[in-house]
């Protein structure tokens, strides 16, 4: 088997579903095939997905559950993924998101010698962490630990995650690397790409005063995003010149579509659904909001430095790595009253608010795309040469 990225090699990339390859990978996927390797995609319904069919060379489908306790997983999926791996003959594997990470190194657990492919793992936030239930955390810390025996490289992307994988070993600490997210392609949110028109524009899709500010949050409708605290902060502040955007789908937007009724809010509210000019909204808000209580390294986030949009987000792994330096407010998770307190603050505190947009705007370039897939290659030439990182 090869052991230099100067001889095209064989990489799946895997993820539980194609939706990730397709928001954050694609540049790794470009960049390697450009090199001459052969770069295959391994998702459930990858087929069915337009944009993963042009970009890789070829896309395996996979059946499994986004559920981590689904024992489904390994009876349906482990022999699909041995069937693809032997018959792609893939110099190396990497595996993104907890459930299709760990279904893979489980079905490639028994691979031996240098004929069968090394395993990377991009951990994109453990599942388990501080604020999470105590035997839920001690399941997923066991599996990591139990998987980590079949991983040659562990990657994380925030210094919690990082400092628990070496903590609880495992892998040897130095098969353990750090890299600051998996890369944004900062160009793209550029704040002087968009016309004053193009922003003015969102304001006027909401129906805003000139007098009004603008909140967004840019988050799926599940029950670690805690979009009631938005609301519930929202309602204790009783000012109507403030709006929200809610950017995302999910299965609890009823309910909160439910709540903002019940606390009289919905002339305020706005909920946007999907949108695909994320950079346009980041713009034309006067801060983001992200209240989750957990995380990796959430890319909403990544996106307002970019554009140099001031975030007020709670005090978790991933989210105090990209506010540190006084980059953004942080409040703890569940305190109503100091994000009610954040929010107000920055409405009222334009130059203060500028200041932060700034300070964030000097730091997104090492989590430049073009930077983290050149680190990724590094990685892959060093296991490759030595057969284990």
């Amino acid at each position: 088997m090869n052991s230099s990225l100067s001889i095209p090699q064989r990489l799946l990339i895997v993820a539980t579903i194609p939706d990730t390859i397709e928001a954050f990978l694609l540049p790794f996927i470009r960049y390697f095939r450009a090199l001459g390797w052969r770069v295959d995609g391994m998702a459930q319904d990858i087929s069915q997905d337009a944009v993963c069919l042009d970009e890789c060379d070829r896309c395996w489908d996979v059946e499994w559950s986004r559920n981590p306790l689904d024992f489904r997983n390994l009876l349906v999926a482990v022999p699909r993924v041995q069937e693809v791996v032997a018959q792609g003959n893939y110099d190396l594997v990497h595996v993104h998101t907890p459930v299709a990470a760990f279904v893979t190194r489980y079905a490639l657990k028994n691979r031996q010698g240098k004929e069968h492919p090394l395993v990377f793992y991009t951990a994109h936030g453990f599942h388990f962490h501080p604020a999470g239930n105590p035997i839920k955390n001690s399941i997923f810390l066991g599996l990591e630990k139990l998987a980590g025996n079949w991983t040659d490289c562990l990657i994380t992307i925030n210094r919690e995650d990082e400092a628990a994988a070496k903590k609880h070993r495992f892998l040897d600490p130095e098969n353990i690397y750090y890299t600051p997210g998996i890369g944004l392609d900062i160009n793209h949110y550029n704040h002087q790409n968009l016309s004053a028109a193009e922003i003015a524009s969102v304001r006027d899709e909401l129906k805003l005063a000139p007098t009004d500010s603008l909140l967004l949050c840019i988050a799926e409708f599940i029950p670690r995003k805690r979009h009631s605290d938005i609301l519930q902060a929202l309602n204790k502040l009783n000012r109507p010149d403030i709006h929200l955007a809610l950017a995302g789908n999910g299965d609890l937007q009823a309910e909160i579509a439910q709540l903002t009724i019940k606390l009289g809010l919905e002339k305020q509210v706005h909920f946007l659904g999907f949108r695909s000019d994320i950079p346009r909204l980041i713009s034309a808000s006067n801060a983001t909001i992200l209240t989750s209580q957990q995380e990796g390294l959430p890319r909403s986030i990544l996106e307002s430095l970019s554009i140099g949009t001031p975030v007020i987000g709670t005090n978790i792994r991933g989210i105090k790595d990209l506010l540190a330096d006084n980059c953004g407010l942080l409040v703890e998770v569940g305190d109503i009253k100091a994000l009610a307190q954040a929010m107000a603050y920055i409405v009222d505190n334009t130059d203060a608010a500028v200041q932060i947009g700034q300070r964030s705007q000097s730091k997104i370039a090492e989590y430049d795309s073009n930077k983290i897939v050149r680190t990724y290659a590094e990685l892959y030439n060093h296991a490759l040469k030595n057969r284990r990182c």
